[in-house]
């Protein structure tokens, strides 16, 4: 175990039970002893009996004499209901056993600080470390924790930034990687050839030590840590002994050229993996992964979603009137999109409106397939002033539709001045009223912020 906190059942072997205890017909603890339930036990049962137990167990509910016994077992308990509790530990018990937990480091999001299960099992039952027992060999067996069966190593997960143009046309390259390999000098042994490893004696070759770290004020929690001394393998080479390579760490650095491919039409938030390139180490039956995050960078033009993209269309009124026939983007590969429009029967486009490109979209992992382009219709108006004489203003008025008259007319109009705002900030302005410009957008605001509060 190379981590700080420990996984639900580290260390324990794999071939315990958690589901009952029959003493005198196997060394095996079994949930039955604790929690006194069976195999088939549904979670509100498992938790009503973890708290019937708790309770009879609790350190404030016994004599002085008892407490130190009852502590322990109090202990021993809610580590093994905190694996039974949860689904996912718990089908990984009823799968693979203890085996599931061989490999410390939370587990499913445990942390699992405090003192490991089987150390607290191994106060209940006998055979402390190194000392034979049921639990010898499990957390306190000499040569240190997570022995036994050898697993794969721990992954390394990586976030790698790639642009929208990197998707659409896929991306390869290369990068030099430096990680630690284990020592083909002492096949990471750490020591040299015949030389033997002493106990460390600070762990008693447990290669964890128990500690108390504060967590607020007054307030301490116990965990469970590698051992300082020997770097949790429970024993270690004089430097006399040691390799003269590695100088005892077991492995050496060293550096490779690695190929990252990136296939077109790669999403955000897919992982590439690179299978055994992550550090090795001695204890494991292979490296772990290095695995890549894909995180998209945003893109000045397009919008994505899927397979689809999105852009804006700036047009002018006169091409938004009378139509186009000209190069209207680039796309993410080079290529200029152009448009065409004609509007016959003066068909006029409009702002907000949508148009549709069909296959000029991303492309589809593993296909000739792309989805579509759709591009929101902005037009551009003319600048102020634009027209400079009566006649120019004539000529559009002629042109345009007329306004429809009105089907009655007041018989009292009076002609009136204006001024251009550039906002509604300004209605109803220190009234009180809630329909008032500013009211309106700060209950807005509120109700957002409330709506935010309520899923926090």
């Amino acid at each position: 175990m190379n981590s700080g906190t420990s996984s639900p059942g580290a260390g324990m072997d794999e071939d315990t039970d958690l589901y009952a205890y029959v003493p005198g017909v196997c060394s095996e603890l079994i949930l039955l002893e604790l929690l006194n339930i069976t195999k088939e036990a549904s979670k509100a049962e498992i938790k009503k009996a973890y708290h019937k137990a708790a309770l009879s167990s609790h350190p404030d509910k016994v004599p002085d004499e008892q407490r130190a016994e009852a502590d322990i077992r109090f202990k021993a308990i809610s580590k093994a209901y905190e694996i039974l509790s949860d689904d996912d530990t718990r089908a990984m018990y009823d799968q693979h056993g203890m085996a599931a937990f061989e490999k410390g480091g939370g587990a499913n999001g445990f942390s699992g600080a405090g003192p490991d299960l089987d150390d607290i099992l191994a106060q209940m039952f006998g055979g402390g470390a190194g000392g034979g027992g049921p639990f010898a060999g499990m957390a306190g067996g000499a040569g240190g924790p997570g022995r036994g069966r050898k697993t794969k190593g721990k992954n390394e997960m990586q976030q790698y930034e790639v642009t929208l143009e990197e998707l659409y046309k896929g991306k390869t390259t290369k990068f030099a990687s430096t990680k630690n390999v284990v020592c083909s000098h002492c096949h990471g042994s750490g020591g040299k050839e015949k030389a033997k490893a002493k106990e460390c004696e600070t762990c008693k070759g447990r290669g964890m030590s128990t500690r108390l770290r504060p967590v607020g004020p007054g307030l301490v929690t116990q965990e469970t840590v590698p051992c300082s001394t020997c770097s949790g393998r429970g024993k270690f080479y004089a430097d006399k002994d040691k390799c003269k390579r590695c100088k005892g760490v077991r492995t050496i650095k060293q550096k490779k050229i690695l190929e990252l491919y990136i296939p077109r039409g790669s999403r955000q938030g897919e992982k590439i993996v690179l299978a055994g390139e992550a550090d090795q180490d001695p204890d494991d039956e292979e490296p772990g992964d290095i695995i890549f995050e894909l995180v998209e960078e945003p893109h000045k033009v397009f919008n994505r979603a899927g397979a689809d993209l999105q852009a804006e269309l700036e047009i002018s009124l006169s091409e938004a009137l009378t139509g186009f026939n000209r190069v209207v983007l680039t796309h993410l590969d080079g290529r200029g999109i152009s448009l065409n429009i004609s509007q016959p029967s003066g068909k006029v486009l409009r702002p907000d409106e949508v148009l549709k490109v069909v296959g000029e979209g991303m492309p589809l992992k593993r296909s000739d397939a792309r989805g579509d382009l759709y591009l929101t219709i902005s037009i551009v108006f003319p600048e102020d002033g634009w027209l400079t004489s009566e006649e120019a203003v004539k000529k559009v008025r002629d042109v345009l539709p007329k306004p429809e008259a009105p089907e009655t007319a007041p018989e009292l109009v009076d002609e009136v001045l204006f001024e251009s705002v550039d906002d509604m900030e300004a209605f109803g302005a220190g009234s009180g009223d809630p329909r008032a410009g500013t009211e309106w957008e700060d209950d807005e605001a509120e109700g957002m912020e409330g709506a935010q509060c309520a899923q926090q």
